[in-house]
């Protein structure tokens, strides 16, 4: 890995290709995600949580796959659902941020992974145009890094939320394939919802007024897509065998 500062006289000639591939290290089992993209989130995938074992801190993740390495929505070159979490559709670019200016707040500036396999010169869109000036595309990636520093901001205070209403508990869940191999799924959190349930209606209306209360939902919602995800397991396994 090696990230710089991007700049249109250094970078001029760089592409990026967009297409989701396991060389390109997608092939992963859960990515990132934030709490204003539940809604859109919560259509495809699973929602649990993680706890860094750093910081101890929890956040929210989009389940992709079944065992570490594997990523079911990885097919052709694409990422087979219609929508992708920001945090995997950003990749290979970054945010930075630097002192500002007599105190000011810091500024945030764009990052790229020169050395990541999406990157060159030849295919995917550009990233500048002849004269320097920034593409669409790389209009859209700025948007998309301005909306995840946003978003990360405001989940810092939802998941200190749920903390702080025990909301959160850890889950263990048994899986089946149509092969009838069975396994379990540990090292996630989800929402309690007995717990939940139990709230006073003083602190729903919090939960409401925060904006916190519709992705608890959309959380608790998503997993109607376990089944999902497991018949893409067991189709996969069983086209991998043939």
């Amino acid at each position: 890995m090696k990230t710089v500062l991007l700049n249109s006289e250094q970078h001029r000639d760089l592409r990026v290709d967009n297409h989701f591939r396991r060389e390109y290290g997608d092939a992963v089992m859960w990515g990132q995600t934030f709490s204003p993209e539940f809604r859109a989130v919560q259509a495809h995938y699973p929602i649990l949580f993680q706890k860094d074992p750093n910081s101890g801190r929890f956040f929210s993740v989009a389940l992709f796959g079944l065992e570490q390495g594997e990523n079911l929505f990885l097919k052709d070159d694409r990422w087979d659902a219609g929508y992708i979490p920001l945090m995997m559709q950003r990749v290979p670019f970054s945010i930075g941020t630097y002192p500002g200016d007599d105190g000011d707040e810091p500024r945030r500036m764009m990052h790229i992974d020169v050395d990541h396999p999406k990157v060159n010169t030849e295919t995917g869109p550009r990233l500048f145009e002849e004269h320097g000036a920034n593409t669409d595309y790389l209009d859209r990636v700025s948007g998309m890094l301005e909306a995840i520093h946003v978003w990360h901001q405001h989940d810092l205070a939802f998941i200190d939320t749920l903390v702080e209403l025990k909301l959160l508990e850890p889950v263990t869940m048994d899986i089946t394939l149509e092969d009838g191999t069975s396994g379990q799924l540990m090292g996630f959190y989800t929402v309690q919802e007995d717990r939940l349930k139990a709230l006073s209606g003083e602190q729903i209306a919090r939960l409401h007024e925060l904006g916190f209360l519709e992705p608890i939902y959309m959380t608790m919602a998503s997993m109607g897509k376990m089944p999902t995800l497991i018949e893409r397991k067991s189709r996969n396994d069983h086209e991998r065998q043939q």
